[in-house]
């Protein structure tokens, strides 16, 4: 199974009704919780050594959180230290080429998004994610929204939103993450045209400014998803007006969906995942992919994903599923790019 970049049919839109894929190994193919073995040896005594876990965005993003979610379920199935790295900037591209950067032995995992699809079909970045790196697992498959302060005056609901930002003129605001083809920029470019309509997009890397700037007043609104704000939903500062599902989630009932509001597009999601570059030993391949697939179902991790509300959708992709849903995220960026015109 290949990405083609800037090419291929659009398959259909990430959802919960993507296929688990199977990964044969030499032993169960690892595809749920009760076919993944309670151990897996060593090979030669790998790791001998804490891991190194590059993150390219900040500690206090999603990536971040489920980086140390994720890097806590590893040691506590294995018993092997993870030390995480976080390289923010260039929307992820500051962290990719560290990554590749560093020694091909297995002792070096990525943490990443879907950016690196994005980066990759944009030609902004030459690493395809689905052939010069091995998904170890996807652990986070997210739904956006967007947000704004609960005690803005000036707009209240997604319809008096829409309508004072029409009367800006293209100058109202949103604070979003990465870069002009990003999922976050493509699902707003969308809900804009479809309003006939504009904002500024004002980019954070790192989480804490991100939504630090809707907090203190510096954006008019936030494009998020809820797990990456769920402090700041249970402390009343923010509520959602927008969830970018078709059908509204029992979670955010109150919430209009996209088909509520007369939006047909297919929404870009929001997924995160680990890595190893190709060419990794391949036995060190196979120790990890059970590592950290059996990992996401440890009790801590689950316990994350649903404080996080990543438990509304079906986030496990093992090594094969995560590279057909990086395929198929390709396809729908494909699409997107070329009806806005940033590629041919």
């Amino acid at each position: 199974m290949k990405l083609q970049k800037m090419t291929g049919s659009l398959r259909a839109a990430v959802s919960a009704a993507v296929a688990v894929g199977f990964l044969a190994l030499s032993g169960p193919a690892l595809a749920a919780e009760d076919t993944l073995p309670d151990t897996w040896p060593k090979p030669d005594g790998f790791p001998e050594r804490p891991l190194t876990m590059i993150v390219p965005y900040g500690p206090g993003g999603g990536s971040g959180q489920v980086a140390a979610a994720m890097a806590k379920a590893v040691t506590d199935l294995t018993g092997v230290g993870i030390n995480r790295d976080h390289k923010p900037g260039g929307s992820g591209m500051v962290g990719l080429t560290a990554f590749m950067a560093a020694p091909n032995d297995g002792y070096t995992v990525l943490e990443h998004i879907d950016d690196a699809t994005s980066a990759y079909v944009s030609g902004a970045s030459e690493v395809n994610p689905a052939e010069d790196l091995i998904p170890l697992v996807i652990s986070q498959i997210t739904f956006s929204q967007i947000f704004i302060r609960a005690d803005e005056d000036r707009y209240t609901d997604w319809d008096s939103f829409i309508e004072w930002v029409k009367a800006q003129n293209g100058q109202a605001t949103i604070a979003n993450v990465s870069n002009e083809g990003s999922m976050e920029r493509v699902n707003l470019q969308r809900i804009m045209d479809h309003y006939g309509t504009s904002m500024q997009q004002i980019s954070f890397d790192k989480g804490g400014p991100r939504y630090g700037a809707l907090k203190g007043g510096q954006v008019d609104a936030l494009f998020e998803q809820p797990g990456d704000v769920s402090g700041f939903l249970q402390s009343g500062d923010f509520k959602p007006i927008l969830t970018l599902l078709h059908e509204r989630p029992a979670a955010f009932a109150e919430v209009p969906s996209l088909t509520d509001v007369g939006l047909e597009f297919d929404p870009l999601m929001r997924f995160r995942g680990f890595y190893v570059r190709k060419g990794t030993p391949e036995d060190r391949v196979q120790w990890l992919q059970w590592a950290f697939q059996k990992a996401y179902f440890q009790e801590s991790y689950q316990e994350y994903n649903k404080s996080k509300f990543m438990d509304l959708i079906d986030s496990f992709r093992d090594t094969e599923g995560a590279i057909e849903l990086i395929n198929s995220t390709a396809d729908n960026y494909t699409k997107a790019y070329k009806e806005m015109g940033l590629i041919e």
